[in-house]
């Protein structure tokens, strides 16, 4: 959550729409229906996009969220067939991984279609104790009910 929203709340200037309080979620997908689709089932709490695994490590730097959702597969790099660890979601795994206090209370949340991915990604996360999941993105939406209900 950033420093302004922070002091908006603080002094009841911000709109607190959700019924459970607002959480900050981060998500890294480069698909732009899925970030118009989590912007819609987050309304009301903060919620913070990136495309690329740079974007992601700033404001995992910056930033302490409840909940991280990440994405193996991003462009251009899943189309091209060669393994390029350092520019899909496993290279935000192995930076969660090595970066053990940052964001250590999130939820963690895999969603890719890429299950081969998914799994490096999760054992990568689980490695540093942190709490994490594979969610294939169709099930999402009854997955995010289960734990943040509004």
């Amino acid at each position: 959550m950033s420093l302004i929203r922070s002091i908006m709340i603080k002094l009841g200037l911000a709109d607190l729409s959700a019924e459970r309080t607002p959480i900050a979620v981060l998500v890294l997908d480069d698909d732009h229906r899925r970030h118009r689709w989590f912007e819609k089932r987050f309304k009301g709490d903060e919620i913070d996009l990136a495309e690329n695994v740079a974007e992601a490590v700033e404001l995992l730097s910056e930033n302490n969220y409840d909940a991280i959702f990440l994405d193996h597969d991003l462009l251009p790099h899943h189309y091209d067939g060669e393994l390029d660890d350092e520019n899909t979601g496993y290279a935000i795994a192995c930076w969660l991984n090595d970066n053990k206090t940052s964001n250590r209370a999130a939820t963690v949340i895999v969603h890719t279609r890429n299950a081969d991915g998914a799994v490096r990604m999760v054992e990568k996360l689980r490695e540093s104790g942190r709490q994490v999941e594979y969610v294939p993105f169709p099930m999402l939406d009854a997955k995010i009910s289960s734990y943040w209900q509004k």
